[in-house]
């Protein structure tokens, strides 16, 4: 495996687009979440595609699998933190639906990648 190669990867790239989604989503959270629901969310999601790229960076499978895992607890942490700006009708759940659908769409291929790589690394 290459280092720049993490970028060509079809989940990472989809795991960008969801931590613009959710930057753009948290300027609608009022100011008194600006250190909590607003903050962890953006730790949350920046943490998915820094996993994808460092996991792929350590070049065998088992250590790229380990840091899948690591971003697939992350996008629940995320879908678990917009579920609750919704709840408490800080997001409306339409202005969420397209960050809520890239949250399904990188959670399908963190599995299906997860599955790859540890089916290649067990042959």
């Amino acid at each position: 495996m290459q280092t720049s190669d993490y970028k060509q990867l079809k989940v990472w790239q989809k795991a960008m687009d969801l931590t613009m989604e959710i930057y753009r989503l948290v300027k609608f959270l009022p100011r008194e979440e600006t250190y909590a629901l607003s903050d962890q969310l953006r730790r949350a999601v920046v943490s998915i595609p820094s996993n994808i790229a460092e996991g792929h960076g350590r070049g065998t499978d088992k250590e790229f699998v380990k840091f899948l895992w690591i971003a697939r607890g992350s996008l629940l942490e995320v879908e678990t933190q917009l579920i609750i700006c919704n709840r408490l009708a800080l997001i409306k759940v339409e202005e969420s639906n397209f960050a809520q659908s890239l949250i399904v769409e990188v959670g399908k291929m963190l599995n299906a990648l997860i599955t790859y790589r540890t089916n290649k690394s067990n042959t």
